[in-house]
């Protein structure tokens, strides 16, 4: 039972350590986008009135709606409920809360009954396993949208080739297409037909979808019904250029697999090798738990091996 403790205390730490070095390594480009974010949003309402980005009313689909309320009021609740709503997971932020809360606890009574040292950083470490569980969702359900999306473009071509209008061909997307692609659509569609300019829906399905051939569409979309020109052209060009996108992302995958598979067996190795050893001689693992210098080089290889993951995601890391 202990190598099961000790494995677990051991993939706390090194969660901890690589969402840290994450959130670091992201930092700058993340303030750089809401930078430019900033000031696009001032440019787009210089001389207009401000208006909402959505009319539709959230639902409140948990099974918890009071908590759901009273969590939504702040503004962790919020980013909690539009995280959920982008994962496509049907549950209010109460739930989210009450699941960190229940992960944490768990985490620090199991971690404190063996090793009461690493009891908070276990606990604050398991702590963020929803959220990390809705952000893999998220990443799966936009990759999903990514592959479905050339599809959706092709379908508003022809519509509007067919003398249809662009808000019925957007209608006929939602209608025909699955999850995420036919939702979004549908959504900005209701969006529009509840008295929301098509821009701003557009710009609301931008916002939601923040991907950026998603920014294509809807810059396309706006611009020609300013300056006027083929649509359904347009559309099936953009439909080409990203379908040829994907397919270049797809080869890159493929060239940065060989480092991606190393990174992943790096980082499992010495844990596996330390079950391994504990099973054939216990004795001589143990030192590493009971004494000071043992606990000290256990933590000192878990931040190494965090960083050296860290570090080959971002070599492997190509910009598409």
């Amino acid at each position: 039972m202990a190598w099961v403790i000790a494995g677990f205390v051991f993939l706390a730490v090194t969660g901890a350590i690589i969402g840290a070095a994450g959130l670091v390594a992201r930092l700058p480009g993340a303030l750089m986008r809401r930078k430019l974010d900033a000031r696009m949003r001032e440019g787009a309402t210089d001389g207009e009135p401000e208006v909402e980005t959505s009319v539709l009313r959230p639902q409140t689909a948990g099974p918890l709606p009071a908590l759901d309320q009273l969590v939504g009021r702040s503004r962790y609740g919020s980013t909690l409920a539009r995280l959920a709503d982008q994962a496509g997971v049907k549950m209010g932020p109460g739930v989210f809360v009450l699941a960190s809360l229940g992960c944490a606890l768990f985490a620090f009574f199991m971690t404190a009954l063996w090793y009461p040292a690493y009891a908070v950083l276990s606990a604050a470490a398991a702590l963020s396993v929803p959220l990390l569980y809705l952000r893999v969702r998220r990443a799966r359900r936009w990759r999903r949208f990514e592959e479905r999306f050339p599809e959706a473009l092709d379908l508003l071509s022809r519509a509007i080739r067919a003398g249809h209008g662009f808000t019925t061909a957007m209608s006929m997307v939602g209608d025909d297409l699955e999850d995420p692609v036919g939702p979004e659509f549908r959504k900005t569609v209701d969006e529009h037909n509840f008295g929301l300019p098509i821009k701003d829906a557009l710009n609301g399905l931008s916002e939601r979808v923040p991907l950026l051939d998603v920014r294509f569409f809807a810059t396309a979309v706006l611009t020609q019904r300013e300056t006027g020109g083929n649509l359904s052209e347009i559309l099936e060009n953009l439909a080409r250029v990203v379908r040829e996108r994907f397919k270049i992302l797809r080869q890159v995958r493929v060239y940065t697999a060989h480092g991606r598979f190393t990174g992943y067996v790096l980082l499992a190795l010495p844990a596996g090798l330390l079950c391994v050893l504990y099973v054939i001689n216990p004795d001589h693992v143990q030192v590493l738990f009971t004494e000071s210098i043992g606990r000290a080089l256990l933590i000192g290889a878990a931040a190494m091996q965090a960083v050296g993951y860290v570090w080959i995601r971002r070599i492997i890391r190509i910009e598409v």
